[in-house]
């Protein structure tokens, strides 16, 4: 009898009749999570990879020393490289970066074919989009007549005008509603997956959708992406996540993105002391216990989503080092990775293990996401990026932070 070629459906279809609430044996339960994956991914398999999850900002177009930071991922036996390509506007520089990354990425692969690696597609576009051709492709995959022409930076923008120069002048937050943003997207997409990517960070998506509120355009843009996966991925299919403060992207029932993330949201507590931070459910809008339930994409149904949480960065403030800092999330004038990266190594190890027990403890559905790699807009001791590598001779500015991550994932 010839084998049978299993499809997204049926893989959906599998995933139903197991439930979302099936247990295993306890032998099975004791073994070592299974990662393997191919169309859609269980409910056990996406936490095992977000389990294993550490931020390494811009791995894949050469930030730090790559031989060390592969080095240093491969010991730690992280699974799912978040932010790895994270582009923050300079489109001009995107076709070759893109790459570059082609290359390192198959390296990382070829040490751990298990490793997911993370792409960003953000809230912003510059008006360098313009210097960037539009494939033939990208046109028929939307749906729209085949142009010889760059992508055009004003048709992404609120026809309103709301959030144009929100990032300074010659930005926009893209509109998703606009069919130029969703040729973007669509562009942005396809062309990670097609260099190995098998994530896609998805920003402040709401933050986009002020003229989307049913999500429909947004529900094209992610099936159209995992349509593409399923043609081209490694494994045939595309994890999607985004910042979302409401709690979820939710359509008729249907979760549109495999899981959520969103900023540790660290409450500083001056009465304690000195740059001491606490998690706290409730504060400001963190994401405890707020995560959205529904039908996921791979066809399971759970109460609240998987989420992770992770020490964000969005800026410096004007008072560095002092508590109760107007105007934003601050945690003693400081972004979260710049607070964190600000403290003592030794209470730098201690927070890690506090956090990740205190969000276990708290919300099931959360997994700290740990910091391996990130931009400092608050530089310590002159260093601009946290490196959690163990300071040497390829990595001289390393924090140290690797025996501490070692440590919490060896306790599972």
């Amino acid at each position: 009898m010839p084998a049978r070629t299993w499809n997204r459906r049926d893989f959906a279809r599998l995933a139903l009749a197991l439930g979302a609430g099936a247990t295993l044996p306890r032998t099975a339960r004791a073994a070592a999570p299974d990662l393997r994956f191919e169309r859609i991914i269980s409910r056990e398999t996406l936490d095992a990879y977000l389990s294993r999850a550490i931020t390494i900002q811009d791995l894949f177009i050469g930030q730090g020393n790559f031989d060390d930071n592969l080095r240093m991922l491969t010991s730690l036996g992280a699974k799912f490289l978040g932010r790895s390509l994270c582009f923050w506007g300079d489109e001009a520089r995107l076709l070759a970066k893109l790459e570059k990354a082609r290359g390192l990425i198959a390296r990382a692969h070829a040490a751990d074919p298990e490793m997911i690696a993370q792409a960003c597609v953000f809230e912003i576009v510059t008006r360098q989009v313009e210097s960037v051709p539009v494939p033939a492709w990208a046109f028929e995959a939307i749906g729209l007549p085949v142009e010889s022409r760059n992508f055009r930076f004003a048709d992404m923008a609120s026809p309103d005008g709301k959030f144009r120069d929100h990032w300074g002048e010659g930005t926009t937050v893209p509109d998703v509603s606009r069919p130029e943003t969703q040729l973007w997207f669509h562009f942005l997409a396809a062309s990670y997956i097609d260099i190995g990517v098998e994530a896609i960070h998805y920003g402040q998506v709401e933050l986009m959708a002020r003229n989307d509120r049913d999500l429909a355009h947004y529900a094209k843009v992610f099936e159209r992406a995992r349509a593409h996966a399923e043609a081209h991925a490694r494994r045939k299919m595309l994890l999607c996540d985004g910042h979302v403060p409401s709690g979820g992207l939710v359509r008729d029932g249907g979760l549109l993105l495999d899981f959520h993330s969103f900023p540790l949201r660290v409450k500083e507590v001056p009465e304690k002391g000195p740059m001491e931070g606490v998690l706290e459910v409730g504060h400001v809008d963190s994401f405890y216990g707020r995560s959205r339930g529904g039908t996921t994409p791979s066809g399971w149904s759970c109460d609240h989503l998987p989420y992770l949480a992770e020490l964000d960065n969005w800026g410096p403030c004007d008072n560095p080092g002092q508590p109760n800092q107007p105007g934003g999330y601050w945690c003693w004038g400081y972004d979260e990775i710049g607070w964190f990266a600000h403290l003592p190594a030794d209470r730098r190890r201690a927070w890690l293990a506090y956090a990740d027990a205190w969000i276990k403890d708290h919300d099931p559905a959360g997994h700290l996401q740990m910091p391996g790699g990130r931009v400092l807009h608050t530089p310590v001791d002159g260093k601009h990026w946290y490196h959690a590598n163990d300071p040497g001779p390829a990595v001289p500015d390393g924090f140290g932070d690797e025996s501490a991550i070692r440590a919490i994932w060896a306790k599972g």
